[in-house]
C-alpha cells in the first residue's frame, strides 16, 4: 500500500473512486491510475425545494459508499483524501449523510468550497496535457455547478465555481426529459446571467487553448463526433445542430445519438444548454477535452502532501505575507506550542495526532492576522478570516478547525461558541494559549520555564523555582489562564518544580 493513492469525488451526479500507483522516473514521482470506480448516484437529483436530500438518494448514496470502502479498507488514512463538492455544500439537512457516508466509506470527508474544487479540476487537467506556456481555460460542467479556470502549466490564475449543473438545470428547466425550444431558451439565458459577472475578466486574461473536462463535455464531444455534427472536437456548430435535433424529437432518444451513455440522457439537456451558454458569454467556437479533472487533481495533491509540498503549506505563507504576520512571533510561538503539544501528545504515529499537530502549527502561524483588521478583538478577526477565505488546498472542515483553535488562542474562552471542553482542538487551544502568554513580550526563551501535563480534563502546570522567584504569575497572566480553565469545566493546577 506504500505506494498507493486513492481518490474519492462524492459529485452532484456520480461518485466516483480512483486509485494511483506512484512510480519514481528519473527521481520525480508519477501516478498511474490502476483502478478506477464510478456510480452514478443523482444527489443533486434528491434535493426537494427546500434543498433537503430525501431518503432514497441518502441510502443510495451510502450503499455505492460501502462498496468504495471495501475496495480501500486497508490503504492508511494518509493516503486517501474523500472530497465532496457542490450538493455537500447547499442540501440543509447534510447531517443526516454526512456521518452514515463516513461510517460507510471509513475515512473522513472533506466539504471542499467551489474554488478549492476549481483549483483541483485544474490541477488534474493539466497533469494529462503536454506541456506549454499557453494560457489554457477549463470548463468542468458538474451536476450542480460549473467550474471555469484559466491557468498556465500547473498554476491557476482565475477560478470560478457557479452554482448551474447538468442535474440541477436538467430538473429545473427539462421536468420529465421534455425539450421544446422555450425551456431551452430559459435554459441558456439562465446560464447567461450566472455567467455575465465573469465574462468580461475572462475575456481580459484570455487563452489559446480551451479545454473541457468531466462527464458533460465528455459526453457532448463523443455524441457530436461519432453523430457527425462536429469533427474531433465540441463546437459552437456542432452544439446547435444538436439542440435543433433535441428540440425537433421533444426528448433525448439515445438510439438516435450515437455516443451518448444511457446514464448520460437524462441530463444532457441542461449541460448543453450551460455548455451553450459558457461559449456564448465566452466567445469559444473550438473546444477539446480533457481526461483530468477533480479526482487526478485530488490525487496529485496528495502526491504533494507526500513529499513534503504540501499546498496548504504555501497557502499559510501567502497569508502570512498578505497580512502582514510578525514571522518572527510567529516562529515563537510556533515552536513552544507544538513543544507543549509533543508533552501533552506524544508522536504515536496515528493520523489524528498528526492532523492536530499539523492544525496547530498553522495555527500559530496565523494566529496574528486579525491584527491588520483591528488590535482590539483580532482573535475573532484572525478566526472570521480563517473560517470564511479561499485558502488552496484546505478543505471547510480544515479552515473550521484553525477558526478553533485561533478564536479561542486569547481573552475568555467562553466566547468561542461550543464549550471548550467539548472541542477536541481543545488540546491544541491550550497549546497555543500557553505558548502565546510565554511569548508576549515578543521575545525568545532560552528554555521552557515550564512543563505540561494532561488527564482527561485535569491541566497541571509545573513552573521552575527560579524562574517562578523572577516572575510573578500575574506577569504572565497564568492566574487569569488558570480562572478560564476552571471556568470551562477543568481541573487547573500551578505548581512549582
Amino acid at each position: 500500500m506504500d505506494n498507493l493513492l486513492a481518490a474519492v469525488d462524492l459529485g452532484s451526479n456520480s461518485f466516483r473512486l480512483s486509485i494511483g500507483r506512484v512510480v519514481q522516473r528519473d527521481g520525480v514521482p508519477q501516478i498511474y491510475q490502476i483502478d478506477r470506480l464510478k456510480e452514478t448516484v443523482r444527489l443533486a437529483a434528491g434535493l426537494d425545494s427546500q434543498r433537503r436530500l430525501d431518503a432514497p438518494t441518502i441510502e443510495r448514496a451510502v450503499s455505492v459508499l460501502q462498496r468504495f470502502g471495501e475496495r480501500i479498507r486497508n490503504f492508511p488514512p494518509a493516503r486517501v483524501r474523500v472530497v465532496a463538492t457542490n450538493t455537500f455544500r447547499i442540501a440543509r439537512n447534510i447531517d443526516a449523510l454526512l456521518p452514515r457516508a463516513e461510517a460507510a466509506l471509513g475515512f473522513p470527508i472533506e466539504v471542499i468550497s467551489g474554488r478549492e474544487e476549481a483549483r483541483l479540476i485544474f490541477s488534474g487537467v493539466a497533469h494529462t496535457l503536454p506541456p506549454s506556456e499557453a494560457n489554457r481555460l477549463v470548463v468542468d460542467i458538474g451536476g450542480g455547478s460549473t467550474e471555469l479556470i484559466i491557468g498556465q502549466q500547473y498554476e491557476p490564475r482565475q477560478m470560478t465555481s457557479l452554482y448551474m449543473g447538468c442535474v440541477s438545470y436538467s430538473r429545473q428547466f427539462f421536468p420529465g426529459g421534455a425539450i421544446d425550444a422555450h425551456q431551452m431558451k430559459l435554459a441558456q439565458l439562465a446560464a447567461l446571467n450566472e455567467l455575465e459577472s465573469i465574462a468580461r475578466p475572462y475575456r481580459q486574461t484570455g487563452w489559446q487553448e480551451a479545454y473541457g473536462s468531466s462527464g458533460t463535455s465528455k459526453a457532448l464531444y463523443a455524441i457530436l463526433t461519432e453523430s457527425g455534427f462536429s469533427r474531433q472536437a465540441i463546437t459552437r456548430e456542432g452544439m446547435e445542430r444538436l439542440r435543433k435535433k433535441l428540440i425537433t424529437d421533444g426528448r433525448v432518444i439515445a438510439a438516435e445519438l450515437p455516443g451518448i451513455k444511457l446514464e448520460r440522457a437524462d441530463v444532457l439537456p441542461g449541460g448543453l444548454a450551460i455548455m451553450l451558454a459558457v461559449f456564448e458569454a465566452l466567445g469559444i467556437d473550438t473546444m477539446q477535452t480533457g481526461d483530468g479533472a477533480l479526482r487526478l487533481g485530488v490525487l496529485h495533491d496528495l502526491l504533494g502532501r507526500d513529499a513534503a509540498s504540501d499546498k496548504r503549506d504555501e497557502s499559510v505563507r501567502q497569508f502570512m505575507a498578505r497580512y502582514h504576520v510578525d514571522v518572527a512571533q510567529a516562529a515563537r510561538v510556533r515552536q513552544t506550542a507544538l513543544s507543549f503539544f509533543d508533552q501533552i501528545r506524544p508522536d504515536d504515529g496515528t493520523s489524528e495526532r498528526q492532523e492536530m499537530a499539523t492544525a496547530l502549527g498553522w495555527a500559530a502561524d496565523l494566529h496574528e492576522i486579525g491584527l491588520s483588521i483591528a488590535h482590539n478583538g483580532y482573535a475573532k478577526h484572525t478566526a472570521y478570516v480563517l473560517d470564511n477565505a479561499d485558502m488552496p488546498g484546505f478543505s471547510q472542515d480544515d479552515q473550521d478547525r484553525l477558526a478553533s483553535i485561533t478564536l479561542a488562542h486569547y481573552g475568555k474562552l467562553n466566547r468561542a461558541g461550543t464549550p471548550i471542553i467539548k472541542q477536541p482542538e481543545w488540546p491544541a487551544i491550550l497549546c497555543l494559549r500557553l505558548a502565546v502568554l510565554l511569548h508576549r513580550g515578543r521575545a525568545d526563551l532560552d528554555s521552557l520555564p515550564l512543563s505540561l501535563s494532561v488527564r482527561k480534563q485535569s491541566i497541571i502546570i509545573r513552573l521552575q523555582r527560579d524562574w517562578l522567584d523572577a516572575h510573578p504569575l500575574t506577569e504572565y497572566n497564568l492566574q487569569a489562564e488558570e480562572e478560564e480553565w476552571r471556568k470551562a469545566g477543568f481541573d487547573f493546577e500551578i505548581m512549582s518544580r
